[in-house]
């Protein structure tokens, strides 16, 4: 029987504990926490016993079914946890957990995790034998869409409300790792619980006090200060801050400059762009005075550029994301000659 990882909470008070659970999936965060959650209902139900099984290269099956015919010597409920990372137990091991399926011992769990399953994988005799003997939990990553909301819950669980700006940051710096995520949040609850926190306290917890440079360097591309941008885009590197951290930033005010730019261009009051993009009122005017230094073309190229420069970082580009950053400073505070209105 299949199990949603959200709906085991539900089922372990509905139906208690079943001989048999399988995990399978890719994302190590959700994979730890159901096993954890699992093997926390077995110890409150009486299973003091717990023997780990990592399954490598010329790993003996015939233990497991020795265990299971064998009696505990120090608890009458015993847990099996099995783990196979390669994600194939192979013809013995497949014969093992066949066997075991068919007849599970009295006062054992076996827990069994996996990495993700091809569809030949899971039609296998074996993975059907474990699944009529109990339940399966199929872990599936978070999408990107999905993430913000992912993460506003995981804050809440921790008595932590992210304000919009500070969860659109930590979805962008965590894409494709929740476990990174979850310890952010651990971090931040620690510092801000039962508070509202803001983009500058989610910058700090994963940036340190580096934030402030962050902000200054936005701040001198803008102001069109290119010898002294550059510097502060070094000084970050050197201190070690991520290079996503220093994206974001830059991409936030690219989006703006895009914005008022096309509104000038059209002869439009570039108020209304600055306001829809929250942009503080003491910065309007060097915001206005950046976006009027090229047209909305340029903007939009160098947010195509972030966009590399994010893949970068990510390790999905083979271009070093430090000199994409370079360069995208470099087109900010560059005067083209072409202004966006006259």
């Amino acid at each position: 029987m299949q199990l949603k990882p959200e709906q085991l909470t539900a089922h372990l008070a509905r139906d208690g504990l079943a001989a048999v659970y399988v995990i399978t999936g890719d994302e190590p965060l959700q994979v730890q926490e159901a096993a954890d959650r699992l093997r926390h209902a077995a110890r409150e139900d009486g299973f003091r016993d717990r023997q780990i099984f990592e399954v490598q290269q010329g790993f003996d099956w015939g233990r497991l079914g020795a265990e299971a015919d064998a009696l505990s010597l120090f608890a009458d409920k015993r847990v099996f946890d099995l783990r196979i990372p390669g994600g194939k137990p192979g013809r013995d091991g497949a014969a093992a957990l066949v066997e075991y399926a068919a007849d599970p011992p009295p006062d054992t769990l076996l827990l069994v995790t996996l990495p993700r399953l091809d569809r030949a994988q899971r039609n296998s005799k074996w993975f059907r034998s474990l699944d009529k003997a109990g339940r399966v939990i199929t872990v599936w990553p978070v999408e990107a869409r999905a993430l913000p909301a992912w993460l506003k819950q995981r804050a809440r669980a921790f008595r932590l409300d992210l304000a919009p700006d500070a969860l659109a940051f930590l979805a962008g710096q965590t894409e494709g790792n929740l476990l990174a995520a979850a310890q952010e949040i651990e971090k931040l609850a620690l510092l801000h619980e039962g508070e509202t926190v803001g983009l500058e306290a989610v910058m700090a917890s994963v940036a340190g006090s580096a934030r402030y440079s962050v902000f200054e360097l936005a701040d001198s591309a803008l102001d069109g200060a290119g010898g002294r941008s550059l510097r502060i885009l070094a000084g970050l590197r050197g201190e070690g801050t991520p290079a996503l951290v220093v994206l974001w930033s830059l991409t936030r005010e690219l989006r703006v400059l895009l914005a008022v730019s096309h509104a000038l261009a059209h002869r439009r009051d570039p108020g209304r762009a600055l306001a829809a993009h929250k942009v503080w009122e003491r910065r309007h005017g060097l915001v206005t005075m950046a976006a009027r230094r090229r047209p909305p073309g340029a903007w939009q190229r160098l947010l195509r550029l972030c966009a590399q420069a994010d893949r970068a970082a990510k390790g999905r580009d083979a271009a070093d994301p430090w000199q994409l950053l370079e360069d995208i400073v470099t087109g900010m505070v560059a005067d083209t000659g072409q202004p966006a209105s006259a």
